[in-house]
């Protein structure tokens, strides 16, 4: 007879969810036993890890990932990155494992006592079957939900002694909708505006690229004659960023923001939230006379957003629909940005300079993962994204995802025939969240380049304290560290690179290698500006 694992086994098989990421524990031992030969277990050392490279591989793969953690004490190592994956609205199925049923009620040791209060609010739905016997059902369910907009983690947690019940008959596989088209009649009250706009302005955000619509965007973008801006901290790249219209990332702060915006009279804002702030820099939402439409396939960020009429839908679909609607405009195309000066080579190299070598010896199918807050602005400065799909980092703000994510977006490459090589950008205060994410990628022999702009402290921290006057914060520096050591004893190459032509060398040669490369460059510390 079929146990409950057996059949959940099937419905993840029809699901094509046969890699699983986790890092084991006692409680999910019994659904890990003689674990079945057409499934890939990616073993993380800590939780956290396992939730972001669940992260990077589903966003890099287009498909969600299934992320297994250990009961309470798991699930709470690994809040970090799943609050990033809510944020970043990533298909996640997290199960974790429960105490055996029959001594639930004692609250024996690894009991999760309220498990499915204990994940939220960074979860669309959670719940502990009533039944073994639901437990595929539930996994269905979990997928349907995970996937449908706007896209999220799921979690389910599972009582260890359910799996060798006998099953009841399998659940019927279904199929679900994960995207949905505007209102029609609201479609034309935005489509009324734009016709009469006489300088709009055009904001992108990750929604875009999550739906597969940069081509549908420059197309919008070409027929309104309007300049682009990427949404403020956004968590993936929205538009080529050596198209004339681009205009470069929206600063995050409420004043700036809208004197950016300064001089547009209609504002059309597309899958991203109005907006992303921090820190509190007060001022109007948006520049005096201008209007804001915003669409987005989110009820709840349509809900929060300051100002502005709201469309939901997905944000191709509607991209779409508006190119075949709005007319053409008669005005001419805004002049191209001047490109950034060559920036001086000094000892150690600044962050402008390390980024622009970078940008130099950028492979042309190159996908950049990023997690180095206080040299984020240099990095968008000098290395343009010009494909879809090629950028990612966290839309929490929270460190300790971006190494782990490129390990994940990585390993979905190569499980999908591509092979694009992936770069990470991890600064060294980030660099040390997630550490041992290197030894997965070692033992996956990954050819990921990580490369870590070393300045021997928290940057982005001490940006903050100027800007609000907090002097004599604790904590802030970062000496001792030693970084070639920790990656060669995770089994990483490494070296550390001082000049932009030995870092196209070291570039070269790692994303040709058998396994990660760890590459620590010196910057300066001088400490930039945070807006």
């Amino acid at each position: 007879m079929a146990t409950v694992r057996d059949a959940t086994y099937d419905v993840l098989r029809t699901l094509g969810m046969t890699t699983v990421f986790g890092n084991p524990g006692s409680t999910e031992e019994p659904f890990l036993r003689d674990f079945p030969a057409d499934f890939h277990y990616v073993h993380a050392l800590h939780e956290a890890t396992a939730v972001a490279m669940a992260d990077g591989y589903a966003q890099a793969s287009g498909t969600p990932a299934h992320v297994n953690l250990h009961t309470g004490p798991g699930t709470g190592n690994g809040m970090g990155n799943l609050v990033t994956a809510w944020h970043n609205k990533t298909p996640l199925i997290v199960s974790a494992g429960q105490q055996t049923r029959e001594m639930l009620l004692l609250e024996p040791r690894l009991a999760n006592r309220r498990p499915t209060e204990l994940p939220q609010p960074y979860v669309k739905w959670a719940y502990e079957p009533a039944r073994a016997q639901d437990i595929p059902a539930a996994m269905l369910r979990a997928y349907a939900t995970a996937v449908q907009p706007p896209a999220g983690p799921v979690y389910l947690s599972l009582p260890m002694d359910d799996w060798a019940q006998p099953a009841d008959p399998p659940p019927a596989p279904r199929s679900v909708a994960t995207r949905f088209a505007p209102d029609p009649a609201r479609l034309d009250d935005f489509v009324r505006v734009l016709a009469d706009s006489r300088n709009p302005v055009l904001v992108f955000g990750p929604g875009v690229d999550r739906s597969g619509s940069w081509s549908t965007a420059v197309a919008l973008a070409e027929r309104l004659a309007a300049p682009v801006w990427s949404a403020p901290a956004t968590e993936r790249a929205v538009f080529p960023e050596d198209h004339n219209h681009f205009r470069g990332v929206l600063p995050y702060a409420i004043g700036p923001l809208a004197e950016a915006l300064r001089g547009h009279d209609t504002v059309l804002v597309v899958g991203a939230p109005v907006f992303r702030y921090y820190p509190y820099v007060p001022g109007g939402h948006l520049p005096d006379g201008a209007r804001l439409l915003h669409v987005t396939d989110d009820p709840d960020e349509a809900a929060r957003a300051p100002v502005g009429d709201s469309l939901l839908g997905d944000p191709g679909l509607t991209l779409a629909a508006l190119i075949e609607r709005v007319p053409l405009a008669d005005r001419p195309p805004p002049a191209p940005r001047e490109a950034p000066a060559a920036p001086e080579i000094t000892v150690p190299l600044s962050a402008d300079a390390l980024f622009a070598a970078l940008a130099a010896h950028w492979p042309a199918d190159g996908v950049l993962v990023q997690e180095s807050p206080s040299n984020l602005s240099a990095l968008r400065r000098q290395l343009k994204v010009n494909r879809p799909a090629s950028y990612f980092t966290m839309a929490s703000g929270g460190l300790g995802y971006g190494l782990p994510a490129a390990i994940g977006v990585a390993l979905a490459e190569r499980d999908a025939g591509r092979q694009r090589p992936v770069v990470a950008v991890i600064g060294d205060g980030s660099f040390h969240y997630s550490v041992q994410a290197l030894w997965t990628a070692a033992r996956l022999a990954l050819p990921v380049v990580v490369v870590v702009p070393v300045n021997q402290q928290y940057a982005i921290l001490k940006a903050f304290a100027e800007l609000k006057d907090t002097p004599g914060v604790p904590g802030l520096d970062l000496p001792g560290l030693d970084i070639v050591a920790i990656a060669a004893g995770y089994g990483c190459a490494t070296e550390v690179v001082e000049t932009p032509d030995q870092l196209g060398v070291a570039l070269t040669t790692g994303l040709r290698a058998d396994r990660p490369t760890v590459l620590p460059v010196p910057i300066s510390t001088d400490v930039p500006s945070l807006l």
